[in-house]
């Protein structure tokens, strides 16, 4: 997840999936000739390193940056005000799409009885929104590499919008699955896209609040969608759950282009290197990312081939990705057991089932609230070893993943007639704030870990995560009625306790591990202790270069 990787780059300190050719530009001065290639030979003929020497020179001089660290028109310096904006909007944006996904769930009775189908095609709809939500962003991040964020933003989101027409009006099942399908695919680039553009927005020492702010985002919509959905749906038809959408995802629009400019520095030079030519006729000026060598076909292509070759050839991605996604699709897997279990065991009305996601909701906040304490919990451990490690973000995915069973097994074994229902609905504040911890520190763990390929790490956690989000709510509502819902809940409670060590382990061995890892990163004593992983690692980033590169 290209953007997501500038994203946690600012918020590790460490650099992402490296490009082949620095597209960022910098300040680094040219080396000053020797005094042997300052002078001509007898034949007047300049000495070889003299003539590149020069050359080089001269392609410095024509690289257009800013003008200065002031520079009005790096995104970095604009006013707090307008920051602050982009950020929200940005951040709602993901909201819209979070939400749209599991608002849909108050459709199922409309869509059973409108269009005559039973109820596991009307969740297939659910199905195909998440998928692509976890789909998509292998596309979006990488082009938004070549041509920026806002033009992403507007295609995708003018495709999100149109995509949703079909849902709202559409005459037959087929419609209204297909497009849920287009739509999640069209959406998810502001679950992609829109973290580099806060990113792009503010300094490293800025981005904890802002960054919170989105993070939130694609938690909270999910919890709200089935709260909007049924209070919907109590006083109008289903088909108004996709109207609201719709004109959501129209004042969305309206905002983007008005209020969010470019912030892509690299794209914002080359505009600006395209002016300048015009200007003074000098077709030498050039941007940074001008000079690329990769083609917007073969940064696809690698944008999908690495992140599984991570999920596979990694065991710390593939079990810490495996857990992330058996909590996301026990989230997704709620939306179709809360009703189950308020309606028939508490006596919920449809309108009301929404309610009995507050618990999650709070639990998600409150872990949210809680970042600043793991911050200082990273400090204190890097200084008293006298230097961070990777391992050092685990902390809170450890206490994530005591707290997510808990809340689990507190459900199972309060789903009874005879349980007051505020205890089951509370049974997912744990839950909640288990989940976001989980995933904040597994994020934070794999962009330091395997720091020259964070982009694609957090890939491969996005399209594992979003496949069992996906398939899960498929197989619960059989699950509920044929295991009963003490035990199908107390199923996913071990489940997910099965998934609680990885975390604890790789704490401890974490270092080991990375040490003979192909992909991950070493610190200076490690790859001094370990020379032939170090040696692995930079083999594969070589290869990966020749590779972009192509054929000479």
């Amino acid at each position: 997840m290209a953007s997501t990787a500038e994203v946690v780059e600012q918020l590790s300190g460490f650099p992402a999936d490296p490009p082949s050719n620095d597209i960022c530009g910098t300040d680094e001065r040219m080396p000053r000739p020797s005094n042997a290639s300052e002078t001509s030979n007898p034949n007047g003929v300049l000495n070889k390193e003299h003539r590149d020497s020069v050359s080089d020179r001269h392609a410095a001089t024509n690289v257009v940056g800013w003008d200065g660290p002031a520079d009005p028109a790096n995104p970095l310096n604009f006013g707090n005000f307008r920051k602050w904006a982009v950020a929200v909007i940005c951040s709602t944006g993901a909201l819209c799409v979070a939400c749209s996904s599991s608002i849909y769930t108050a459709t199922y009775d409309g869509l059973e009885q409108d269009f005559h189908v039973k109820e596991i095609t009307a969740i297939t709809g659910l199905t195909l929104f998440v998928f692509g939500m976890g789909a998509g962003p292998m596309l979006y991040a990488p082009l938004s590499e070549f041509y920026g964020r806002r033009i992403i933003y507007i295609l995708s989101f003018i495709f999100y919008l149109a995509f949703q027409f079909p849902v709202g009006f559409g005459k037959n099942i087929t419609s209204v699955l297909v497009n849920r399908l287009l739509s999640g695919l069209a959406g998810s680039a502001f679950m992609s896209v829109a973290g580099g553009t806060v990113s792009d927005l503010f300094s490293k020492d800025q981005l904890g609040k802002p960054m919170m702010v989105f993070t939130a985002a694609p938690f909270l919509g999910p919890s709200l969608g089935p709260l909007f959905g049924d209070f919907i749906t109590h006083r109008l038809e289903w088909r108004w759950v996709i109207y609201v959408m719709i004109i959501w995802t129209a004042v969305m629009l309206c905002l983007i282009v008005l209020f969010v400019p470019e912030t892509y520095a690299p794209v914002l030079l080359r505009w600006k290197a395209q002016k300048l030519r015009k200007q003074t006729g000098n077709t030498d000026l050039h941007a940074p990312i001008e000079k690329i060598e990769r083609s917007v076909i073969t940064t696809v292509i690698l944008s999908c081939k690495r992140p599984f070759q991570l999920l596979f050839l990694e065991p710390m991605v593939f079990c810490l990705c495996l857990f992330t996604a058996i909590l996301l699709g026990i989230m997704y897997l709620f939306f179709q057991a809360f009703p189950l279990v308020f309606e028939n065991n508490h006596g919920f009305e449809k309108q009301h089932v929404g309610l009995s996601f507050m618990g999650l909701l709070t639990g998600i906040i409150l872990g949210v609230l809680t970042e600043p304490f793991w911050m200082s919990t990273y400090h204190k451990l890097s200084l008293r070893s006298g230097g961070s490690r990777p391992e050092f973000r685990l902390p809170q995915a450890m206490a994530g993943a005591v707290f997510a069973p808990i809340g689990i097994f507190w459900f199972a074994f309060t789903t009874y007639r005879s349980v007051q229902y505020i205890v089951p609905i509370v049974a997912g504040v744990p839950f909640g704030f288990g989940i976001i911890l989980v995933f904040s520190g597994v994020f934070t763990y794999l962009v330091e870990a395997y720091r020259p390929y964070s982009a694609s790490a957090l890939a491969a956690n996005g399209f594992l995560r979003s496949s069992f989000a996906a398939v899960f709510p498929l197989f619960s509502v059989p699950m509920y009625n044929n295991l009963g819902y003490t035990w199908a809940s107390a199923l996913l409670a071990f489940l997910c306790l099965a998934c609680t060590p990885f975390p604890f382990l790789f704490y401890k061995f974490g270092p080991y591990l990375r040490k003979r890892s192909r992909f991950a990163w070493t610190n200076q004593d490690e790859e001094i202790s370990q020379p032939e992983a170090a040696s692995s690692s930079e083999k594969t980033q070589t290869e990966d270069r020749d590779w972009e590169k192509g054929p000479e």
